[in-house]
């Protein structure tokens, strides 16, 4: 059974919140394997309850940002990061994935959302140069990256929800440097899809691939985020976590 933990806050009206749990668990049957599903809410994640993650297999970050508690969202991301288990960050879960490597990796410990932190003296995630409304978009994705290498080819076409901010293009070769480097880039050449070298699964998408499932269709990208966390079951003891869940 793969324990997967879903940081964000639950809202029942999020197309993206009724989506996830659908999407994985039909990629789940196609794996035929079983998984089980757990929201932490971002008020619940400290110092105390982060070493818990320890006992999952995989970790998304989710949309339907701004999170509650910013700070225990990163510290959750930055666990995940740090102790190698597979994450997924999808449009504000995927933000977050950036400000997180911003702050603890590339030291930038002003790094900030202009969302929640528009006069924040360091913005590593500004608005986008168009407003992206529920819209299906063209990407080009990095030959030989992970993300191509799943997908099977180098131009894909996926869907956004309501989506208004993403990586300033001033910090892309900064990320790179430092092995998170952007591989999937817009029809504008903009910044859309970012995955962390010497991990095991760490891709950020600013699209929603969970949305597949509202057409019955297991998405490549989810469906090898498992993989991931079946490999990362294999290999770790697992143990039963006490967050309540938010559903």
């Amino acid at each position: 059974m793969l324990k997967i933990a879903i940081i964000g806050d639950y809202q029942p009206e999020a197309k993206a919140h009724i989506a996830i749990p659908q999407a994985i668990a039909l990629a789940a049957e196609h794996l035929q394997c079983q998984a089980e599903l757990q929201w932490l809410p971002t008020p619940e994640l400290n110092n105390t309850t982060i070493p818990l993650l320890s006992g999952y297999d995989a970790v998304w970050a989710a949309p339907a940002t701004p999170y509650i508690h910013m700070e225990g969202a990163l510290q959750a991301i930055r666990y995940a990061r740090e102790q190698q288990i597979p994450t997924l960050g999808t449009c504000g879960g995927y933000q977050h994935l950036l400000i997180e490597f911003a702050r603890h990796v590339l030291h930038l410990q002003e790094a900030d959302h202009a969302e929640s932190n528009p006069e924040a003296n360091t913005l590593i995630v500004t608005p986008l140069t168009c407003f992206v409304n529920e819209q299906t978009h063209h990407f080009t994705l990095k030959p030989h990256s992970k993300i191509a290498t799943i997908y099977g080819m180098t131009e894909i076409s996926e869907q956004y929800g309501i989506c208004n901010y993403g990586l300033n293009a001033q910090y892309v070769d900064l990320f790179a440097e430092q092995g998170f480097a952007i591989t999937g880039r817009d029809w504008n050449g903009e910044a859309r899809i970012a995955e962390l070298e010497n991990h095991p699964f760490y891709v950020g998408t600013l699209f929603q691939p969970e949305r597949s499932v509202f057409r019955n269709v297991v998405h490549p990208l989810i469906r090898a985020f498992l993989h991931s966390a079946l490999s990362h079951s294999q290999t770790a003891g697992t143990f039963t976590i006490p967050f309540s869940q938010s559903e």
